[in-house]
């Protein structure tokens, strides 16, 4: 039994992905911009530092991607403090799971700390946690393993003593490379022939998984 869980956020606990990409699509419609599902996917997973280079390799240096950042998140947050936050299939079902079976439980997301630990706190899985690493916690970002092995540290356990749960190429990439065994839960993105192998577990969704790691 693994004695470790970690989690990425965005798109596995949460179904925010595609909030957010209709977000960015309403913003850079605004403005003229093209814009279309493709060029979002390739943000996923990514830190915000990452993210900008990407936009202005699309739409050019003068690209202000620090003002479409801030209200992107302005925008974010009314629309969950209106309709709440959208949570995945299985989610509380598999930290109860966890934390019966005596399991540490740590986040892995490239999402910063100050955004992640409020949507934590609104979905009431805060306390679940015995550790944090945010965007904001890592020098590199996904596809580096630099976050799952942070993770492992604050948890004091060995990478290969955690499994890791995804939905993102970046993120499978990253935790297959600290040494942990994976889990993919895909959501916008469907596993690739490149990462398929560094794939331990595929499931449809966290439900799914409590039967496979409990196996």
């Amino acid at each position: 039994m693994f004695k470790g869980a970690v989690f990425d956020m965005d798109g596995l606990m949460i179904d925010s992905e595609r909030l957010v990409y209709s977000i960015w699509q309403e913003m850079l419609d605004e403005d003229g911009k093209e814009f279309n599902l493709d060029i979002f996917k390739k943000t996923i997973g990514l830190r915000r530092e990452d993210s900008c280079e990407y936009y202005k390799s699309v739409y050019g240096d003068d690209f202000d991607y620090p003002a479409y950042k801030a209200e992107s998140r302005i925008r974010y947050f009314k629309r969950i403090e209106k309709n709440g936050v959208p949570v995945k299939k299985g989610l509380y079902e598999i930290f109860d799971y966890l934390k019966s079976v005596g399991c540490k439980i740590s986040l892995a997301t490239s999402t910063s700390s100050q955004t992640a630990l409020k949507i934590m706190k609104k979905i009431n899985l805060y306390d679940k946690f015995d550790a944090f690493v945010c965007g904001d916690d890592v020098k590199n970002g996904k596809p580096d393993p630099e976050v799952f092995l942070i993770a492992a540290k604050k948890l004091g356990l060995e990478p290969v003593d955690c499994v890791a749960f995804e939905d993102s190429i970046n993120g499978i990439k990253s935790a297959h490379a600290a040494g942990m065994t994976t889990v993919m839960v895909p959501d916008l993105s469907e596993p690739t022939d490149e990462i398929k192998p560094m794939i331990d577990f595929l499931c449809t969704d966290l439900s799914e998984a409590i039967e496979r790691i409990s196996n």
